[in-house]
């Protein structure tokens, strides 16, 4: 059996290899590393593929969430409402920009934000909600969207882990992630999805106004060079991850396919054991599994699994270990441990296992049974 790998970027690069180092020795002889035709050319091909009028490259995925809210004129004090079960990005920015961060709970069986949690965050400060689609899939984007209107806030969404997936609303019509609210946002690192060899990322809009004034940012405010009307950042996608990303792009839904067959295949070799829950696919998105998320039973020693599991030279995670309230940076007097009482209890039973296109079904399997031992 090959040795099993948290994320195999190794793997996946030996099938692209031919087309990547031509890419890249093609830049290396032009010496065109920033804002050259391969980033106007991902650009494009992003656009099409998502169907929105505007993408804008960026460094990372973090520099395009604190760009997003820079870009809608957000103040000092304005409270944005985020999930508390996520990674820090989404809220360290909100900080940074001395913004107010209030953070909700999430749903029990999407680890995605709460509508009815959300719906109560809501006071006459709030400006803007950042839906997290955390995994893989959407969240409840329908219903965030009516609460945005009712309340007239901005929607940012954080789209680091679900781009590719599908958002059906209930009239039918279809929307890809990150492409619903206001502005998307997502990362390109490495493990992403569709993810390049060093830091990326991207915001997305369909409101020109607003892409006027992020293209701006992203360049040290500059629209025409050393004229500077905006206050920026320094925050560009480079050449030779664009040309990764241009190859990449192709594949993407692919890649995801991949992901859900390997995540079937986890799913169908957990449904006898009720000590362990498998991640469930809300009704109206697809779901691409940039993480694959069990829940352990709280009878069984989560911890103790994860050691027992790397013993065995099975690698696997803890996303996320600290729930955003009780980390130190964010601490608050404002929060309620009984506000957060799943994201409290899914910080005790998560545990995520590789997941990634090269894996087969005899590493799974293996997976399976190691896990299976252990939680009878």
């Amino acid at each position: 059996m090959k040795k099993i790998n948290m994320v195999d970027l190794q793997g996946q690069y030996a099938h692209i290899k031919p087309q990547i180092n031509k890419a890249f020795e093609h830049i290396l002889d032009t010496a065109y590393y920033v804002g050259g035709p391969e980033v106007k050319g991902f650009q494009a091909n992003l656009e099409k593929y998502l169907d929105v009028k505007h993408v804008i490259p960026c460094a990372n995925g973090t520099d395009a969430l604190q760009i997003a809210m820079m870009g809608l004129g957000l103040k000092p004090g304005d409270e944005v409402i985020t999930v508390d079960f996520t990674f820090a990005a989404t809220v360290e920015v909100i900080a940074l920009l001395n913004l107010t961060p209030v953070l909700v709970d999430v749903e029990a069986d999407t680890f995605n934000m709460d509508i009815d949690a959300l719906k109560k965050a809501i006071t006459p400060k709030t400006k803007a909600i950042v839906p997290v689609h955390l995994f893989g899939q959407c969240a409840n984007m329908e219903e965030i969207l009516k609460v945005a209107k009712a309340h007239n806030l901005f929607v940012i969404e954080d789209n680091a882990q679900a781009i590719g997936a599908d958002y059906t609303f209930s009239n039918g019509t279809k929307k890809k992630s990150g492409t619903m609210g206001n502005i998307g946002t997502t990362s390109f690192f490495p493990s992403k999805n569709l993810g390049c060899y060093g830091d990326g990322g991207a915001i997305f809009t369909n409101d020109d106004d607003l892409a006027h004034i992020i293209r701006g940012i992203v360049n040290h405010g500059m629209y025409k060079r050393y004229y500077h009307d905006v206050v920026g950042v320094n925050s560009r996608l480079d050449s030779l991850q664009a040309a990764v990303l241009q190859i990449k792009l192709p594949l993407l839904d692919s890649y995801c396919e991949a992901r859900a067959k390997a995540a079937k295949f986890y799913s169908d070799g957990f449904a006898s054991n009720d000590k362990i829950t498998t991640p469930k696919i809300s009704n109206f998105t697809t779901h691409v599994f940039h993480q694959y998320t069990l829940k352990i039973d709280e009878s069984i020693d989560r911890d103790a699994l994860h050691q027992y599991l790397l013993d065995k030279e099975i690698p696997n995670a803890i996303y996320y270990p600290v729930a955003l309230h009780n980390q130190k940076a964010y601490r608050d007097e404002r929060y309620n441990e009984d506000d957060f009482k799943v994201t409290n209890k899914l910080c005790k039973t998560v545990l995520s296992l590789p997941m990634h296109t090269e894996l087969d079904e005899e590493q799974q399997q293996f997976m399976i049974n190691a896990i299976l031992n252990f939680c009878k």
